[in-house]
């Protein structure tokens, strides 16, 4: 069997993952896509030559979510106990949405299908979002008498705003591509044949600048979802003292007054 996600480098700094089941629309609930997702995002932050991520699915689906036919069939996450299916997402799908928040690369999900239920939820844990027109999103565990059980309620309020995450959550609504365009979710919707074009151009407008200061933009961003004004600023200052010290800020600096193209060698 393939690999459950294929981990691509490029020489520009960014790195594409892509969830490769798509004979089942790629479902974060089976044991080893999860243990890859991880094992790739641990890859990846811990080298410091990556610059961006992009994220999307394999065939015509981002992600289903759960797997609908392991719920079936009684597999996966679900036990006879409850305690243990408890378990079971304590250590299971709820470590990716953790993982992602302890990442410092940005991440881009490329929305090339249909993002439902966990799917959705893990466009939200990355940083921005492209989608391709084909694109669907439904936060529909409601509609299976469940709830997000890996952070959903959470995360797409703080993407979307509570009224839109309380009607798409409590309906379990599938939306468009165009609807999720209006309310914030994605930040532009392209043609699916110009979907990868669009998030790798994207991604490069991120990678061309100073990686540091990419890098601790991204923490402070994602600790202002929960932070006061006064913990962001006594992070940002320490951070702000590292900017000072790299090569890249100098570079930077001359750059601009001598009116050229600054070139960042990530020190």
């Amino acid at each position: 069997m393939s690999d459950p996600v294929i981990y691509q480098a490029g020489s520009d700094g960014i790195v594409t993952l892509t969830l490769n089941r798509p004979e089942t629309r790629n479902p974060l609930t089976d044991a080893d896509m999860l243990e890859a997702i991880l094992a790739a995002l641990a890859r990846l932050e811990a080298d410091e030559s990556v610059r961006v991520a992009i994220l999307t699915g394999a065939g015509k689906a981002f992600s289903s979510g759960g797997n609908m036919h392991a719920m079936r069939t009684g597999g996966g996450i679900k036990e006879e106990l409850p305690a243990r299916t408890r378990g079971n997402y304590k250590r299971g799908i709820q470590r990716l949405p953790l993982a992602f928040a302890a990442l410092e690369v940005p991440f881009i999900a490329a929305v090339n299908g249909p993002a439902i239920g966990a799917g959705l939820d893990l466009t939200c844990m990355c940083d921005l979002r492209v989608a391709g027109e084909s694109a669907k999103f439904a936060e529909s565990f409601v509609k299976l008498g469940l709830v997000s059980g890996d952070g959903g309620a959470w995360l797409l309020p703080r993407v979307i705003g509570w009224s839109k995450a309380a009607e798409m959550a409590l309906t379990g609504d599938m939306i468009d591509a165009n609807e999720a365009l209006a309310c914030g979710l994605v930040s532009k919707v392209v043609p699916d044949a110009q979907l990868m074009d669009e998030a790798r151009a994207l991604a490069l407008r991120i990678a061309a600048n100073p990686s540091f200061a990419v890098r601790m933009t991204k923490r402070l961003l994602w600790e202002g979802r929960t932070s006061a004004l006064a913990t962001v600023l006594e992070m940002a200052a320490p951070m702000q003292a590292l900017g000072h010290a790299t090569a890249d800020h100098d570079e930077a600096v001359e750059a601009f007054l001598a009116k050229r193209k600054p070139v960042f060698k990530g020190d």
